[in-house]
């Protein structure tokens, strides 16, 4: 189950690294991503996305 929780963030910091790449593609703007404002301060959760993209390259692995 940690071997899980840690590939969890690592996909989300991955994918928060490359959002403005991924927004120019329209990543990012999918039902399901989370955006707000705290402290001053914009967060971003990308759920939607990242069920994509995961599911991209299981795809790309399984095609491997």
């Amino acid at each position: 189950m940690i071997r899980w929780m840690i590939v969890i963030f690592l996909a989300l910091l991955l994918i928060s690294w490359f959002t403005p790449l991924l927004q120019k593609l329209g990543f990012g703007k999918l039902p399901g991503d989370l955006r707000f404002k705290v402290f001053g301060r914009e967060w971003f959760l990308p759920i939607t996305t990242t069920i994509l993209l995961s599911f991209l390259a299981s795809l790309i692995g399984q095609i491997i």
